[in-house]
């Protein structure tokens, strides 16, 4: 389980930010420090992620393989 989590990344990693319905996509640089907001209802392949102020849903094993979480923050 990775809600609640935060994590940097090391490796640049594509997102999708949803604005008025539109689906966009989203790079998000290497070294960008992301925290999950909650696991989608989709087998756990996409979670929420909160980027600054930006609220986007990247896939799960992005996090996992390009991600580092941070301890004690």
């Amino acid at each position: 389980m990775l809600t609640g989590k935060r994590f940097r990344l090391n490796q640049r990693t594509l997102a999708v930010e949803v604005l008025d319905g539109v689906r966009n996509a989203i790079t998000i640089p290497s070294g960008a420090i992301i925290e999950v907001l909650r696991e989608c209802t989709d087998g756990e392949q996409t979670v929420d992620v909160l980027w600054g102020s930006r609220s986007l849903e990247v896939f799960t094993c992005n996090v996992r393989m390009r991600g580092e979480m941070i301890v004690g923050q």
